[in-house]
């Protein structure tokens, strides 16, 4: 193909733009998942672990059926478009999207309608039957979800994350106003009913989402079409196109459904083995209940900036591999992956140094079950620096074609926690905390095996003391510091939030600090993120990047 507009410059093509990138997913998902925080913890204080295990079973499934749905398309979405825009050929980038979009419209209405009309007996083979209200009000979010990841995938090829994070914001707002509204107003009838209400949240949050992406796609046809007007190059085929499409999507498709297929069996696992080994359903409920509804809100959110790192290094990684920039292919991918354990370690070890004082916080109207979940989520937040590393490293493997490695490597990870939390979960001892550390050896064997494929494949050796241990030595400073902060506030003032908030802030000034002085985050790093030149200003002023 030929065209008359240069291809993008090396000097695009650096770590500046995926720090830009996730920087902005962040914030929106921060955003999002304070939402998310009004909306989960309210929900748990109001039905318990029983009505959160009725919510807890629908996720799952809704998860499975969502991604099966869009996990890959809207990928393969973003790596098409990035490929030809990084060529100048805006035309086929553009009809990408087109070719696109009736295909996810159609596998949305087929993924609604199982998830709708099979919701008895879905729930049933669950081992929870009072689930099926729930999964019926979270299926219509199943038909809109697939057009939404569409457009989001579009935006995200050229590099452009703000319709994705305003859509994230628009539709967490609409989901949380209309799910608790509803819970409340049916809880006097049902848990299962006040379940169903909050889930059916979701697919009215998708609407205001579809709303925005919709406008800012209209917005823009002007500059699009000029674009396109001046991509001299030959016309792909809707079948080539489309051919293409499947051949990325399919894999990363199979991929993205092996996690969430993996949360549906061990939820049965969980279950099952719970009853088999002397817990009564009711007492099995509020043990699982635990992770869905008092830790998994919890370790979600350090997945917002996991996410934004992840979809920010894709289209970087495929623009340079397209060009054969291999220098600017190495910088985003150690660049991404020092980010993300910059990020990850720190929120591992908030969570586990202030884990009882967080839930007992956040869940004062079920202070006993926030106790029993303490150390489920001391446990789960060791699956932040797990997840993490399989992610960024998954990324990178899709962003250079390696599209079924990641499969190949999370089925076996899947392998591992399905073993593990078969085999610990049956145990008295540990009961619900077998599945918790079921999931972290599974993210840590597929993430193993991802790094070792992305040194193969790309040819990319990441420096691990720089990029492991300076987060590790700064993170245990902070988690030092974080408990002798929680403990003498507690000792003045006996206040369990206000000594954890302080707690909070304490733990970032030191890893703040401690980055620095650590040399974990040096004066590149810096000017990579958004006003980079204004904060090593501050930095050079005290002294921690140098002049």
């Amino acid at each position: 193909m030929k065209s008359n507009r240069q291809p993008i410059s090396p000097n695009e093509l650096t770590g500046a733009r995926i720090f830009k990138g996730a920087t902005i997913l962040a914030v929106a998902g921060i955003i999002s998942k304070i939402f998310g925080a009004f909306f989960r913890i309210p929900l748990t204080n109001l039905i318990g672990a029983e009505g959160m295990s009725y919510y807890g079973v629908a996720y799952p499934v809704y998860s499975f059926f969502l991604i099966l749905a869009t996990a890959g398309i809207p990928v393969a979405i973003s790596r098409m478009v990035s490929e030809r825009i990084a060529l100048g050929d805006y035309k086929n980038a553009h009809k990408t999207y087109k070719v696109s979009f009736l295909l996810m419209f159609v596998i949305g209405a087929a993924s609604f309608a199982v998830c709708f009309f099979l919701a008895g007996q879905i729930a049933t083979r669950m081992g929870n039957p009072g689930a099926k209200a729930s999964l019926m009000a979270i299926a219509p979010a199943l038909l809109l979800a697939p057009i939404v990841s569409s457009y989001r995938g579009y935006f995200q090829g050229q590099q452009n994350m703000f319709p994705t994070a305003l859509s994230q914001v628009a539709e967490q707002i609409l989901r949380v106003v209309v799910g608790l509204a509803l819970a409340f107003a049916l809880v006097k009838q049902s848990l299962e009913l006040a379940s169903a209400g909050a889930t059916f949240g979701a697919s009215v949050g998708l609407v205001a989402s579809l709303i925005v992406l919709a406008v800012i796609y209209f917005m823009g046809r002007s500059r699009r079409a000029a674009l396109i007007a001046e991509s001299h190059t030959e016309d792909e085929s809707a079948g080539s196109l489309m051919k293409t499409l499947l051949k990325i999507s399919v894999p990363i498709t199979i991929g993205s459904t092996i996690m969430p297929l993996m949360m549906i069996i061990d939820s049965m696992i969980i279950m099952n083995r719970l009853q088999a080994t002397g817990w009564s359903y009711s007492e099995s409920k509020t043990l699982y209940g635990l992770i869905s509804g008092f830790c998994d809100p919890l370790i979600g959110f350090p997945g917002v900036f996991i996410d934004a790192i992840c979809i920010s290094l894709m289209p970087a990684v495929t623009a340079a591999f397209t060009l054969k920039l291999k220098d600017d292919l190495d910088h985003s991918i150690q660049s991404s992956v020092k980010l993300m354990m910059i990020v990850a370690f720190p929120c591992a070890m908030g969570l586990i140094v202030l884990a009882k004082p967080i839930l007992t916080m956040l869940y004062p109207l079920q202070l006993e079950s926030a106790i029993m979940a303490v150390p489920n989520l001391q446990i789960l937040a060791l699956s932040v620096i797990t997840l993490s590393m399989m992610r960024v490293f998954s990324s990178a493997l899709q962003g250079i074609g390696k599209m079924i490695l990641p499969v190949i490597n999370l089925f076996i990870g899947s392998i591992v926690k399905i073993t593990v939390s078969y085999v610990l979960v049956g145990i008295p001892a540990l009961n619900i905390n077998g599945a918790a550390i079921g999931s972290v050896s599974a993210y840590l064997v597929a993430g193993i095996l991802n790094y070792y494929a992305v040194k193969k494949y790309a040819g990319t050796k990441i420096n691990l003391a720089k990029t492991f241990v300076g987060p590790m030595v700064s993170t245990l400073i902070m988690g030092a510091a974080t408990i002798a902060a929680y403990k003498l506030c507690y000792m003045i003032c006996a206040r369990n939030s206000l000594s954890t908030l302080l707690a909070m802030i304490v733990a970032v000034a030191v890893y703040f600090v401690s980055v620095f002085v650590t040399k974990t985050m040096d004066r590149e790093d810096v000017l990579k993120l958004p006003k980079g030149e204004l904060i090593v200003k501050l930095t050079d002023r005290i002294g921690f990047t140098g002049k």
